[in-house]
């Protein structure tokens, strides 16, 4: 009788956290409470970033956490609650077409799972040289020849953060 292969520490986590990340991403799409489902995308986008780190992907999960979690969630979160009412109230996540959506997102999936299976996968990957790191030369020339596009960006998201706040308060002079 042959036996089942155990699995390795990092499979176990890597299945947690994909599972972590697929069921908050199913929490974003059935959270009857809008403020509950941003708050689920944020820890998606978490989750994301997880199996960034697994895939050994480092700067893409930095990325993730700083563009996505920091700035698009962050976003979403106070635009909910600059609409008040939107932030308490329970929304209908299904509705009449829900039956319709389900079949699309089906075919879609099994769609996409046979367009996959029919690609020519290349070869494994041979490991970086030591002299070709991309993320040095990306942070090079985000310190050197990006630098003023950085910072005005940066000036920009805080300003529009600030605004938000602003806008938010509730003691208006």
């Amino acid at each position: 009788m042959p036996t089942l292969p155990v699995p390795t520490f990092t499979q176990v986590v890597f299945v947690l956290i994909a599972a972590f990340t697929v069921i908050s991403g199913l929490g974003v799409v059935v959270a009857r409470n809008l403020f509950h489902s941003a708050l689920l995308l944020a820890a998606t986008f978490f989750g994301v970033a997880g199996l960034y780190v697994m895939l050994e992907a480092e700067f893409l999960a930095v990325t993730q956490i700083l563009i996505y979690v920091g700035a698009v969630a962050t976003l979403i979160t106070f635009a909910i609650m600059l609409t008040r009412g939107a932030m308490h109230g329970e929304t209908n996540p299904l509705n009449r077409q829900w039956g319709k959506a389900a079949l699309f997102a089906f075919l879609f999936l099994v769609g996409l799972l046979g367009y996959l299976g029919g690609i020519p996968w290349p070869a494994p990957f041979q490991a970086i040289q030591a002299d070709e790191g991309l993320i040095a030369r990306l942070g090079e020339q985000l310190v050197t020849r990006y630098m003023v596009s950085l910072e005005v960006m940066g000036l920009l998201l805080m300003v529009a953060l600030v605004g938000a706040i602003l806008l938010a308060r509730d003691d208006k002079p």
